[in-house]
């Protein structure tokens, strides 16, 4: 659908929690809309919002996904986004890249936690927010609870613009409070509603919360106020006039409601998304950076310069990279040129696309504010702005959090090493809250993502679109070896088997060093009881032998070796020869140095409310952890420890279980410290025991 003006369009990230029936409302309006001639289900596998295989086989939604919807000489684009707590970056970047926020709630089980967190995250980005319950026609639904529910948690603002009629299996049809019709809905229907009397009964009710609608309207505008006292009420033009700008500035919060499974109240919401979500010229303003790193502000007008903001890539092993845009300012044109400002680079525009899922139409141009795709960028990612190369932007993105939780990854079949890095690197391009590379210290090549689900689909992507199955293994902690006192080592080594032999001696002093300070050698010797070419082979043998370590296989860590004294052959010594002495002095050094294991400690910070402070200090406790301090941070509590690494491998599914996801929480490595007496002897047992096998 070509629209050429952005007051035609209407954008809206559809989020909150998991099973509150976004993806099954976003495909009954489309079906009401005309886009596809039957209503597609979840369970079915057909939705168009829902066409990775993963989220088909799983019947969640994983990733964001754009569709529009044609209505009354308008584009509706609709953003559905993800409802579990570990996809909610996808949700962040549909909330970025849109105008308005619905979150959907269940009547059911009411207001839950992602829908908690969609709406905080709202009042961050300070875009509007209309609330949407669902699945008012089953058993135990109850509107009332929930309005009091959203009342209590977000504030008076949030008003009913819409009534049910009816209740449970009996619901036939909706109220328009703010046009004081009724409509009746056909059930399993298309969705188009026949406007019919408002019911005898419903009048009180109906009465009510349009006056407090009104009410409400005149509150957030001096100048209606003014009206509003003088008449002892508004105007239809002042209501509808006042309520789009209520929400705009985010003091009215309108509460809408259908059944989308049964097609009920599917066109009055999208009559009601045209009358009361903002534009895109509404927003006025879109933050951003220069080049030089300085704020500004670009201006949301058809006449600004050119500047797109991609929000989602799509990749794919046969089609390619497609990536998913919001038109911030200007007009993009198809088969145009563009500056990517991240990469500092120029991109070619082929054609430009309208979505439906994945599905796509060629369009010839992307006005202000539209949202659409452009295949084959070649440097192009997600958080990248597009714009022109005179005036260089860089719009605000959603910065991704670290990963909660990682795992060791092994190919199934020799020699997929290379193939497991490459579409790997295909999946992190489309999915940014994944991460993937070798550890350095463990040489481990680590997967990691947002919880334990997340790196289980990522696996499945990688069976299903690349043939590549791997292995997942917990993570290795790594543990490092030191010492806690001095001692001497002396390494000999003589070897004669006919002809030229083998020779070299040398003698060594081991000292702690502070944690951090890793090695150092000290050439002490004076005189030529070794010759200068041999001294650094004994400081190589060291080397060599300390990444081996002494107690369990972990590298030996923060101790000066004092090269003393030794003696040399003038046939039989080479650098070989006291290579092995080196390492032969080493390991008699450390046999007396009271040598021992240290661990990661990790700095945690943990944001959680009052209500679970008592269950996560207990579980911190029993994870070896030390509290540093709690601070309060608005109405939730920052919780700040020091914990061992290695009883942190499972925290993110533990957390999630303890708070129903109402927490989350970072760490970051803070320092070593030496492991406890009785685990130290488990891990040695256990390297003890991985060794043998080996061998």
């Amino acid at each position: 659908m070509q629209v050429d003006s952005p007051a035609e369009i209407r954008n809206l990230a559809v989020v909150g929690h998991n099973d509150t029936g976004k993806t099954t409302l976003v495909s009954a309006l489309l079906y009401t809309s005309g886009v596809t001639t039957r209503l597609h289900k979840v369970d079915d596998g057909n939705a168009l919002t829902d066409f990775d295989p993963e989220e088909v086989e799983r019947k969640i939604s994983i990733g964001l996904a754009p569709c529009f919807v044609p209505w009354n000489n308008h584009k509706i684009n609709l953003i559905d986004c993800p409802g579990y707590g570990i996809f909610f970056t996808e949700t962040r970047s549909g909330m970025r890249a849109t105008d308005a926020t619905m979150i959907c709630v269940n009547t059911v089980s009411g207001l839950e936690v992602t829908s908690e967190r969609a709406w905080k995250y709202a009042a961050d980005l300070e875009i509007p927010v209309i609330f949407h319950l669902t699945k008012l026609e089953r058993e135990r639904a109850d509107p009332a609870r929930t309005l009091h529910d959203l009342e209590k948690f977000c504030g008076r603002g949030v008003l009913p613009v819409q009534l049910p009629i009816g209740k449970e299996n009996e619901l036939s049809g909706i109220v328009d409070l703010v046009h004081l019709k009724a409509y009746t809905f056909e059930r399993d229907g298309n969705g188009q509603g026949t406007e019919i009397p408002i019911p005898e009964a419903m009048q009180p009710r109906v009465e009510k919360w349009r006056n407090e609608l009104i009410e409400a309207v005149a509150e957030a505008d001096d100048e209606l106020l003014d009206h509003f006292f003088e008449n002892g009420t508004l105007s239809q033009e002042d209501l509808e006039v006042g309520l789009r700008k209520a929400v705009l500035t985010r003091k009215v919060f309108p509460l809408t409601m259908s059944s989308g499974l049964h097609g009920i109240g599917c066109s009055t919401l999208l009559d009601a998304l045209i009358q009361i979500a903002p534009t895109p010229l509404d927003r006025g303003t879109y933050p951003a950076t220069n080049v030089g790193g300085d704020a500004v502000e670009v201006s949301t007008s058809p006449d600004a310069p050119m500047s797109a903001l991609v929000f989602k890539t799509l990749s794919d092993p046969f089609s390619g990279r497609l990536s998913i845009l919001r038109v911030v300012s200007g007009e993009l044109d198809s088969d145009s040129a563009a500056w990517n400002s991240q990469k500092e680079t120029a991109e070619k525009i082929g054609t430009l696309l309208h979505m439906q899922g994945k599905q796509s139409t060629a369009t010839k141009k992307l006005v202000t504010g539209d949202i659409g795709g452009v295949a084959k960028l070649k440097q192009t990612a997600t958080g990248d702005t597009l714009c022109t190369k005179d005036n260089p932007v860089r719009l605000d993105w959603v910065p991704p959090r670290e990963p909660a939780i990682s795992y060791a990854v092994e190919p199934k079949s020799k020699g997929d090493e290379e193939k497991i890095g490459e579409a790997l690197h295909r999946l992190m391009e489309e999915d940014i809250r994944l991460q993937a590379g070798r550890d350095p210290e463990t040489s481990e090549y680590l997967l990691s993502g947002t919880g334990q689900l997340h790196v289980e689909i990522a696996v499945a992507k990688l069976k299903s679109r690349f043939n590549v199955e791997v292995i997942l293994h917990p993570p290795k902690v790594p543990y490092r070896e030191t010492i806690r006192r001095a001692a001497d080592g002396h390494g000999r080594h003589k070897k004669q088997s006919g002809g030229r032999g083998q020779f070299a001696d040398c003698k060594i002093k081991m000292e702690p060093l502070p944690r951090g300070d890793d090695f150092e050698f000290v050439d002490e010797i004076f005189g030529g009881s070794i010759p200068q070419g041999f001294r650094p082979a004994v400081e190589k043998g060291i080397q060599e032998a300390r990444h081996r370590g002494y107690l369990a296989g972990y590298p030996v860590v923060d101790f000066r070796v004092r090269l003393l004294d030794g003696q040399y052959h003038d046939v039989d010594s080479s650098e070989m020869a006291f290579k092995v002495a080196g390492s032969l002095a080493f390991k008699e050094a450390m046999a007396k140095a009271g040598p021992v294991l240290i661990e990661p400690m990790m700095q945690v910070e943990i944001i959680t409310s009052e209500e679970f402070m008592g269950d996560i200090m207990g579980d911190l406790a029993h994870r070896r952890g030390r509290p540093q301090g709690m601070e309060v941070q608005g109405d939730r509590q920052l919780i700040k420890a020091v914990v061992p690494m290695a009883e942190m491998l499972d925290y993110a599914q533990s957390l999630r279980s303890m708070t129903q996801g109402r927490s989350r929480f970072h760490m970051e490595l803070s320092h070593y410290e030496e492991v406890p007496r009785l685990i130290q002897e488990k891990i040695i047992a256990e390297a003890k025991r991985e060794s043998e096998a080996t061998t």
